[in-house]
């Protein structure tokens, strides 16, 4: 019996001794919106899971598209590709990226869990790297733009530097247009909250409008604070970041892991899609987008949604209870958002005043949820009505096999949205369908 196999049973077991009904109960378009429905809290000896078995995309197949769009592969045999970026060339930056290799030792309920979430396709190594895709005639060449990184997730381009949110640091590169090499060495502008845990490792990165700042998402240590409050200095935060000196405060606060940074583009105000706590059930807790409010605390880990208290944190903070600011809206429990678009293109003028959020998709929630790209309408800066599948297919109809996790999201010059395919290691691109 393989090691997969023996974790799978351990759960079971653990699931069958906690003596909760770990199935969702509540429809997940009942947990979309400004005012999600909240159940009463589950304790579980292990959390509830289902996980889906990794299976790589068959030739010919690829993600389905609403209607009156097309998708198209642009580039594959990635490693773990995890955002996009263009350049104001055209060209495609990718980072590829997954973990980086913790010298801290994983508890036995992290390691049934991080081996659980491997058999989706979610583990492996990433290539520590950003590659760069160009399209030369209708075909897209591929070359290795900067190697020897450490777990890249969030790019930005200020003028002719490019800065690249590493898992532990800022970095940023000299840049000339239509290179398709950088070989000089970065510069560390900060240091970004890293260390042996590094739970939560992705760094999303946002430029101020006038580049004289950048804001980074930085994850939480835990999922509620097992590793001690000493491990989440500067986290479950977006940073401020001055762009000529390093310095760097904490904008604003108790956003679990905001994975995703975007400008609205009609109220100017800045936006994050932000990770939501777990182990408290499969209905528990609705994953978010929200406006970011300046030296805004959002509740994390003393609370969820506002003023729901979450009672394994000790000591509680009633104070910060208090003040925790409610986030704009849910999009539904463990969907795991991790990719942020506000389409303002014209390819596809149906998705403009809108955003795009890509669904990694849960592994602790039973049925299955995300693994898909959504699009939220937005009026007067603010999100209305139920979200619309945009991308689907990464999940079979069955939820037994996936063929490829969704996570970062671009626009390119044409009005093409592109999405990172992490477990299928491709980029698509959708595009309408004329």
């Amino acid at each position: 019996m393989n090691i997969h196999k023996r974790a799978l049973i351990a759960v079971i077991l653990a699931s069958v001794l906690s003596g909760c009904d770990d199935n969702a109960q509540i429809d997940p378009q009942k947990q979309m919106g400004p005012n999600p429905e909240l159940p009463q809290a589950q304790n579980f000896l292990l959390p509830p899971m289902q996980v889906p078995e990794a299976a790589a995309w068959k030739k010919g197949e690829m993600p389905k598209v609403a209607e009156g769009l097309k998708i198209e592969k642009i580039a594959e045999g990635l490693k773990h590709p995890r955002q996009v970026y263009v350049l104001p060339n055209n060209d495609v930056l990718v980072a590829e990226a997954n973990g980086p290799k913790k010298a801290a030792p994983a508890r036995p309920k992290e390691m049934i869990m991080g081996l659980v979430q491997k058999s989706s396709g979610k583990g492996g190594e990433g290539g520590n790297r950003i590659t760069l895709l160009r399209n030369v005639n209708g075909k897209w060449e591929k070359h290795i733009f900067i190697e020897r990184l450490n777990s890249p997730f969030g790019m930005q381009l200020i003028g002719n530097t490019l800065w690249v949110a590493n898992a532990d640091s800022l970095v940023k590169y000299p840049y000339q247009e239509g290179q398709t090499e950088i070989t000089a060495p970065g510069d560390v502008v900060t240091e970004l909250p890293g260390g042996p845990i590094n739970h939560h490792w992705t760094k999303s990165l946002l430029a101020s409008p006038d580049g004289s700042k950048l804001y980074v998402g930085v994850g939480s240590n835990s999922n509620i604070t097992e590793n001690g409050i000493g491990a989440e200095d500067r986290r479950a935060a977006v940073l401020e970041v001055d762009a000529a000196t390093g310095s760097s405060r904490i904008y604003a606060n108790g956003l679990r892991n905001p994975t995703g940074l975007q400008w609205e583009p009609k109220s100017g105000k800045l936006w994050a899609i932000v990770n939501e706590r777990d182990e408290i059930g499969s209905d528990l807790v609705p994953d978010y987008m929200t406006s970011v409010q300046e030296k805004g605390f959002y509740g994390w880990p003393y609370s969820y949604f506002g003023q729901h208290v979450d009672e394994r944190v000790k000591p509680p903070r009633p104070d910060l209870v208090e003040k925790a600011i409610k986030p704009d809206y849910a999009i539904s429990s463990h969907v795991a958002p991790l990719g942020f678009l506000f389409y303002t293109g014209d390819n596809m003028p149906q998705y403009r005043d809108g955003a795009f959020v890509s669904e990694h998709g849960s592994w602790n929630r039973k049925p299955l949820n995300g693994y898909q790209v959504m699009w939220v309408k937005f009026e007067n800066g603010q999100p209305v009505g139920l979200p619309k599948p945009v991308v689907t297919g990464f999940l079979t109809d069955d939820q037994k096999q996936v063929r490829g996790l969704p996570v970062g999201l671009a626009m390119d010059k044409q009005g093409g949205v592109l999405v990172a395919d992490d477990a299928g290691d491709a980029i698509w691109r959708v595009s309408a369908a004329q």
